[in-house]
């Protein structure tokens, strides 16, 4: 198994590696924040804009080629990924952006995947039975449904129990309370009051694909042969789909939870948009707003990580609910 983690790990090393890279010399050939210095009021002179940029390590004057050298030199030699236009260092604003995203996707994913494999277990035995077609259809709607307007009408259905109430009950956006003062219980209560909303927005709009992709592989095995010898020898028809056909039909939706969990912290900049969350994911559409070369490199980076983490984990997933598959 270590020789197979190490086979894995060096291979997608390279593969962030050749990512990175690429990823950076587009962004050093097309975005321009110099530009944006001439917007500024008063307007600095050409020199003035060059030799700010120079002092942060974004000589524009330079080559791509000669900055690509820099840039990666320092990451190796310091683990320095630079500094925005604006002058933050790239490692201290990527560390903060990396736990506000878990802070607000963790608890959210836990549920959409537990919560979506359940109701996907429950409905696949009752098909077509009321209970089915209302969880399904449910499932259907929210799946088609795009995610920033699902997001938004659950902001607004918690802005309108405020009014309702005439107090707050529900905080809409924002991580925290801006001068709350209190020991730390109150913080705690107070971040936790932030969570409801949009761990409630990201789960119900999460779990419709997972309930979906359960029910459909479940009843793919429902009437299989295996499933009926099971029954033919004694066992109930809950008894033999519990023992063998959810083992089996979950094979690919434990897959495919390894590969969108990544996808879910890399690409969560609708939820952290709507909801004031300023993760990893806002940043990276800032980034290119802003003109950041180092910022969108580094979430690049961050997200090329994540998905070879998931392929990795999808292996194990793998071999953990299929006892046929060995890692080798």
């Amino acid at each position: 198994m270590l020789r197979y983690l190490a086979k894995r790990a060096l291979t997608y090393v390279v593969m962030i590696f050749l990512t990175t890279s690429a990823g950076y010399l587009l962004a050093v050939s097309t975005l321009q924040p110099a530009l944006l210095e001439q917007e500024r009021i008063p307007r600095p002179t050409p020199e003035q804009v060059v030799n700010s940029f120079r002092l942060k390590g974004l000589d524009p004057t330079l080559s791509p080629w000669e900055r690509y050298v820099d840039w990666l030199t320092g990451i190796l030699t310091r683990w320095d990924w630079g500094r925005s236009p604006n002058g933050a260092y790239i490692n201290a604003e990527f560390g903060d952006r990396v736990w506000i995203s878990t802070r607000l996707f963790l608890a959210a994913i836990i549920l959409t995947l537990v919560i979506g494999v359940a109701l996907g277990v429950y409905t696949a035995p009752r098909q077509y039975k009321a209970s089915d077609r209302v969880i399904t259809s449910y499932s259907y709607l929210v799946y088609i449904v795009p995610a920033p307007i699902a997001y938004f009408l659950v902001q607004l259905g918690a802005i309108s129990i405020n009014e309702t109430v005439g107090g707050r009950i529900f905080f809409v956006t924002g991580i925290s309370t801006p001068g709350l003062a209190g020991d730390g219980w109150a913080r705690f209560l107070d971040m936790l009051a932030h969570y409801a909303v949009p761990t409630f927005a990201i789960t119900i709009v999460g779990w419709g694909a997972y309930q979906i992709a359960q029910r459909q592989y479940l009843l793919d095995n429902v009437n299989a042969d295996f499933v009926r010898t099971a029954r033919a020898k004694g066992l109930t028809r809950n008894q033999a789909i519990a023992r063998h056909a959810l083992r089996v039909s979950f094979i690919p939706v434990a897959q495919s939870i390894a590969f969108t969990v990544p996808a879910i912290f890399a690409g969560g900049f609708f939820a952290e948009k709507i909801f004031a969350w300023h993760g990893i994911g806002s940043w990276s559409i800032d980034s290119i707003g802003l003109q950041d070369v180092n910022a969108a490199t580094a979430t690049l980076a961050y997200g090329s990580l994540i998905f070879a983490i998931g392929a990795i984990l999808a292996d194990f997933a793998t071999t953990l609910v299929d006892p046929r598959v060995r890692v080798q």
